[in-house]
């Protein structure tokens, strides 16, 4: 179905994305490709697609792929029948309909007489009943557009189906649509994916990183218990490249030492046998010029262990380290933070919820807060949050301090330098020095401090949050993830996960990803 053959890009400004990727894929294959963000995962499938051109290597298909990119409002300029393809065959069967039996209209129709209701039937699996072929794709939400196109799918049965980040806008119910389709799909597969419930249904793993494409025989849980193993023997090269390091610095001190003495025991000989003055400087030149030598090897070998044992650590971040830190003395488990009474809320003189509100959050509680797109979960947030004042029903807040943290981490300033958004949030007036150390363990080198946030990738946000957040003098009673893992890559929620296990208040989590809930230990759910 797809043959990959020393496969390589290079982005406009001169960044060398991948080289010489090699990947076959047969017929019925379903791969999950997985990597950091800015491997190249979406660069590879536009690649496949023939949405870019390939500078170098091979791409060898059995027939062209049907492409779904992940939605960015994109496609708002398009009306819904043009999204899923068939807008130039509507037009001709109802012209057809009309009398118009030209050539042409039969041409473009191409003997497909069941095309409108299979529209219609597409669109009714993926929940879209009340939508509208000729609506446009700018009045509609990111989930309903990324269930436009999974319902182009089922219009046009392609073999072959490139995914990037398919649920990365569904709800709870259109994941759940979602993920059976795949099980049921004959197609070839290939999607890209951060949905560890979707990738633990695909049989294959193929990670894409700067060594290439590795390719895994199991599903996603495999594939962590191979990355497991990796990880330990990594550790296990880390310790020995820090062990070698230790005996190339010490070799070189003995070394050079051994050389001195040689020198000036060879020097005072040469003075007791009164050698000439000018034979003498040559002499003490060539013993300089040997130690420098000396040092030289030795220095290059040190460096190399130096950089071999500095990739092995960025292969290895310590999730440990990336914690918050907090004073959690002022966290009293169990104490009543938020209560809401029969409340409600109106939008232009329409109530948000049919049935009134009856809603307790306890200090120390993990909760998920669930429900379908339109459902009132942002405006449930703002009142918790002190941000709306409910249009009838009561409301008790006792939360002295809480942060809200959307999906694309805006607490960070796009226009301020890594450094600088630290010490913005700095209330522990904690000194430069320690500022530096806390950024060099969430990641950030010394080479990044001054990089504007503007420029940074999902999860180098996220991790630049969670450090913010280690500067606070006191803990907040009250975190509120809004879909935090929408876009993130693998080990950045894993960086994420690691550090809100570690915090002792209360996590009120909106997010559609079973996975992530229970990783954290959401242990109860308010579902509207």
């Amino acid at each position: 179905m797809l043959i990959l053959k020393n496969l390589s890009y290079t982005h406009p400004d001169k960044e060398v994305l991948f080289t010489d990727l090699q990947l076959s894929i047969r017929a019925g294959d379903k791969i999950a490709l997985i990597g950091a963000n800015g491997s190249g995962k979406s660069t590879l499938l536009k690649l496949i697609a023939g949405e870019l051109a390939a500078p170098g290597g091979t791409i060898q298909l059995a027939e062209k792929p049907y492409f779904i990119p992940q939605i960015f409002g994109q496609f708002n300029h398009l009306r819904i029948a043009e999204a899923l393809h068939v807008a130039d065959k509507l037009k001709a069967l109802h012209a057809i309909l009309e009398g118009d039996v030209s050539e042409l209209q039969l041409q473009i129709l191409d003997d497909d007489w069941t095309i409108e209701e299979r529209c219609i039937e597409a669109l009714r699996y993926w929940q879209l009943d009340e939508l509208d072929l000729e609506q446009p794709m700018s009045s509609l939400s990111g989930g309903q557009k990324t269930k436009v196109f999974l319902a182009a799918v089922h219009i046009h049965q392609p073999s072959f189906i490139l995914l990037d980040e398919p649920s990365n806008h569904l709800d709870t119910a259109g994941r759940e649509l979602l993920y059976q389709y795949i099980l049921s799909s004959k197609a070839t597969i290939l999607l890209v994916s951060h949905d560890r419930t979707l990738l633990n249904l695909i049989d294959t793993v193929a990670e894409l990183s700067k060594k290439g494409i590795c390719m895994y025989g199991g599903n996603y849980d495999f594939y962590l218990e191979q990355k497991t193993q990796e990880t330990a023997a990594l550790f296990d090269d880390v310790k020995s490249k820090e062990k070698a390091l230790r005996k190339a610095k010490e070799k070189e001190r003995e070394s050079i030492e051994r050389q001195q003495k040689l020198n000036a025991r060879g020097k005072s000989k040469q003075e007791k046998a009164g050698v000439p003055t000018i034979v003498m400087n040559t002499l003490r030149n060539n013993a300089e010029k040997s130690t420098a030598k000396l040092k030289s090897a030795h220095g290059e070998k040190i460096e190399s262990v130096k950089e071999e044992l500095q990739d092995l650590r960025t292969a290895l971040p310590d999730l440990e380290q990336m914690r918050f830190g907090f004073d959690d003395s002022g966290l009293h488990k169990g104490k009543r933070l938020f209560e809401a009474k029969a409340v409600n809320f109106c939008y232009n003189k329409k109530i948000v919820w049919k049935e009134d509100l009856d809603v307790l959050i306890s200090s120390g509680e993990r909760i998920a807060l669930r429900g379908a797109n339109g459902s009132g979960k942002t405006t449930l947030l703002k009142m918790i949050l002190g941000e709306l004042e409910v249009a009838q029903g009561t409301i008790y807040r006792s939360i002295a301090h809480s942060v809200y943290i959307d999906q694309d981490y805006s607490l960070i300033n796009n226009s301020l330098t890594i450094y600088q958004q630290l010490q913005y949030y700095n209330s522990s007036a904690l000194q430069e020095h320690e500022l530096k150390s806390r950024l060099h363990r969430f990641l950030f080198g010394k080479d990044d401090w001054d990089k504007r946030c503007g420029h940074l990738s999902g999860g180098e946000r996220m991790r630049l949050m969670l450090c913010c957040l280690t500067v606070f003098q006191q803990a907040p009673d009250l975190i509120v993830l809004d879909e935090p893992t929408n876009n993130l890559d693998l080990q950045s929620i894993a960086i994420l996960t690691a550090a809100l296990k570690h915090y002792k208040g209360t996590l009120l989590v909106v997010s559609h990803d079973a996975y992530f809930l229970k990783e954290i230990e959401a242990e109860r759910t308010i579902s509207l």
